[in-house]
């Protein structure tokens, strides 16, 4: 395992698309998005991936999304880009895309359309083509609810054997897998909880930080449960992850995007509408989104 060029430790919020009433990507809205992150010392950002619903965007309009945010992102912060397709061919080529629109790292979920096929032998092939191929570093992606895949950590560790691919973004919740990768591989292969709702138990056992749903409404409070995760004040930290629990939840497995993008809306961002097949939130979905903002002081009461 050699070291990784590329420092991964922060957190990252893996931004969503928006879209105006005709479904378009709308610019402006992403602008105005991450200048309101910008504010906050975040590593960088995340793009296509789950939140960004990737899997509703043309190549083109992926492509095009990663220059914009390029472009928009002050330079010393990271940019990272889902390129997970279901063919190693198309993920090579849209890899290679990402990296000449200004991508800093590539975000790859396992391939899964044909998942019973899917061998630990035809994972390690798959990884380490793309990363053969790609000109800037490689991250797994382990996200079950999406893939119906979980990896395990030695079909992982193989994975990481290849010195493009530095680290993974682990959305399973597994906290053991995370800690017996740690010990097998050592800190060159970075890790990064892929949800607010296990942050830090994930720093406890030697994650460098985070690509977090949350971190799109709620910087302050992830970076401030890393900081005092990494400066060794544990009691600070879990008061703060405590509260965090139910509004990730109800922006991650409950509501998923669609909640994401109420919350944000709720803040006075633009969470904008989703592309069909995806459904808004209802009004009372809203209303009771609402209340767990409030509740955890990530949307306050105007007088």
């Amino acid at each position: 395992m050699s070291e990784s060029r590329l420092d991964l430790r922060g957190i990252y919020p893996p931004i969503p698309t928006p879209f105006d009433a005709q479904e378009a990507v709308d610019l402006a809205a992403l602008q105005l998005n991450l200048e309101f992150l910008e504010a906050h010392p975040l590593r960088g950002v995340v793009v296509l991936g789950s939140n960004g619903e990737a899997v509703h965007l043309t190549m083109d309009e992926r492509v095009s999304i990663v220059g914009s945010v390029r472009s928009l992102l002050p330079p010393e912060r990271l940019l990272i880009a889902g390129t997970g397709c279901h063919s190693t061919r198309q993920t090579i080529e849209l890899s290679l895309a990402v990296a000449s629109a200004g991508a800093d790292a590539v975000l790859v979920l396992p391939p899964h359309y044909y998942k019973s096929r899917m061998t630990q032998d035809a994972l390690i092939r798959h990884y380490h083509a793309v990363a053969d191929a790609s000109r800037i570093p490689v991250l797994v992606y382990n996200m079950p609810a999406c893939t119906g895949m979980d990896l395990s950590a030695e079909t992982i560790s193989h994975i990481a054997e290849h010195p493009a691919i530095i680290g993974l973004k682990d959305s399973s919740g597994d906290v053991v897998k995370l800690g017996a990768l740690r010990e097998k591989l050592g800190l060159g292969f970075q890790l990064l909880a892929g949800s607010a709702g296990f942050l830090l138990p994930a720093l406890s056992v030697g994650a460098v930080g985070g690509v977090l749903a949350l971190a799109n409404i709620a910087p302050k409070q992830c970076l401030a449960i890393h900081q005092l995760a990494t400066t060794g004040n544990w009691d600070g930290a879990q008061a703060i992850q405590t509260r965090m629990v139910a509004p990730n939840a109800a922006v991650t497995r409950r509501w998923g995007v669609a909640g994401l993008k109420a919350a944000m809306d709720l803040l006075g961002l633009t969470g904008g509408p989703v592309r069909l097949p995806l459904l808004p939130l209802e009004p009372e979905e809203v209303a009771e989104l609402k209340t767990l903002l409030m509740d955890a002081d990530i949307l306050v009461s105007k007088p």
